[in-house]
């Protein structure tokens, strides 16, 4: 399996120099003091207070700037706090393409923040088809917001195509891309002419399913200063102790990334033959609508699986309760195997129509697959999937 040279040692290092610690620790300390001492009235050493800065949270960002290979990284207290920290660049007026089927989360904020109380305007659009792409700018677009794969249907969308897109209709338009599907073990967006990165680490680069945390990443120096005035400004920053385990969970990324690799490619080869599943969509499979462009602008592909059950509503309730190895719960990206149903859990809160249109039917499972022993995980889908569809 290919990736991006030295990436393993850059997760391991980059930041964690012991030599910047007094006492030369080769794991990095936990810095919990909120307020920093001064030898002069405003002269602080490094920091004056903990919102604006902490050397835990430095770590942090100077190994996320390492994974990602961009010139600058900040950390936030959730994914959503990242996202609404960029969308704050906005101004009233301001237009917004993002992409149709992008996280729930992002789309609530959008529709029922951005727009009714900010004065921002958005349109939902498939990035995939670039006639339609072309077609959603507007003389007042500023922000292009995509996921490439989304979520949950896995779409991805052809990132350098976007980004000349935006730049021929406007060459200051800011090109966000959410990478938290992909991690930047497989994909790194900034390398393909984006302007920012967004991930929630809350999941793959955290690893570990027990940290809330986004991050942003950039080779903007404006658009940093930006998000450091957030930090300081808005104050949605994370604690030292939650950046100290993001940290640790980074070491092990590259390994983990490995096998969630390779267990979902035989999860998703396994559902594809299955007589009880419809439609299997995982980019990594020579199937998938847009598989050609995922080899194109990737090094592999993360856990992430959704298919289609032939059934209704009762049928997917039946599948997930009777799993037994996957566990029944929200969010992604852990060491742990996870389902969930898109249509009543993560994707709940885009309006029932939309998701007619999209095709986040009641019989749409999203999976999230773990580092567990790939025959478990099959065994487990098969018999959930025989218990919820006896025959066929």
């Amino acid at each position: 399996m290919s990736t991006f040279p030295g990436f393993g040692t850059a997760a391991t290092h980059v930041g964690q120099e012991p030599l910047q610690w007094e006492m030369h620790q080769v794991v990095p300390p936990i810095s919990l003091s909120t307020t920093y001492m001064q030898l002069q009235p405003g002269e602080p050493k490094a920091h004056d207070y903990s919102r604006a800065g902490n050397p835990t949270r430095d770590v942090l960002q100077k190994c996320l700037a390492g994974l990602e290979a961009s010139k600058h990284a900040r950390v936030f207290s959730s994914g959503l706090a990242a996202s609404q920290s960029i969308i704050n660049m906005l101004k009233t007026g301001d237009h917004v393409v993002c992409s149709d089927d992008v996280y729930g989360g992002t789309q609530r904020f959008l529709r029922k923040v951005s727009v009714p109380h900010h004065g921002l305007e958005v349109d939902l659009v498939d990035l995939t088809d670039l006639e339609k792409a072309k077609n959603a700018f507007k003389t007042n677009t500023k922000m292009v917001w995509f996921e490439s794969p989304s979520n949950p249907l896995l779409k991805v969308v052809d990132i350098k195509a976007i980004v000349a897109l935006a730049r021929k209709h406007n060459p200051k338009t800011i090109i966000v891309v959410d990478n938290t599907f992909m991690t930047p073990y497989f994909q790194r967006p900034l390398s393909l002419g984006v302007d920012i990165v967004v991930h929630s680490l809350t999941k793959y680069i955290n690893g570990h399913s027990d940290v809330v945390m986004g991050s942003v990443m950039t080779d903007s120096d404006s658009i940093d200063q930006h998000l450091f005035f957030q930090q300081l400004a808005v104050g949605a920053v994370p604690s030292a102790f939650d950046c100290f385990l993001v940290n640790r969970g980074i070491k092990t990324l590259h390994v983990r990334m490995q096998r969630h690799y390779e267990n979902a490619l035989k999860v998703a080869e396994f559902l594809e033959k299955n007589e009880r599943v419809e439609r299997v969509l995982y980019p990594a499979l020579p199937s998938h609508p847009q598989h050609e462009i995922h080899v194109k602008q990737t090094k592999g592909m993360s856990g992430m699986i959704s298919f289609y059950l032939k059934g209704k509503l009762e049928h997917s309730r039946s599948f997930l309760s009777s799993l037994k190895v996957f566990t029944l719960a929200e969010s992604l990206g852990g060491y742990e195997s996870l389902a969930e149903l898109p249509s009543v859990m993560t994707h709940a809160s885009v309006p029932a129509e939309e998701r007619a249109i999209l095709g986040i039917g009641d019989n749409l499972i999203r999976l999230s697959v773990g580092i567990e022993e790939v025959e478990d995980l099959i065994s487990d889908l098969d018999q959930a999937l025989k218990t919820a569809i006896p025959s066929v």
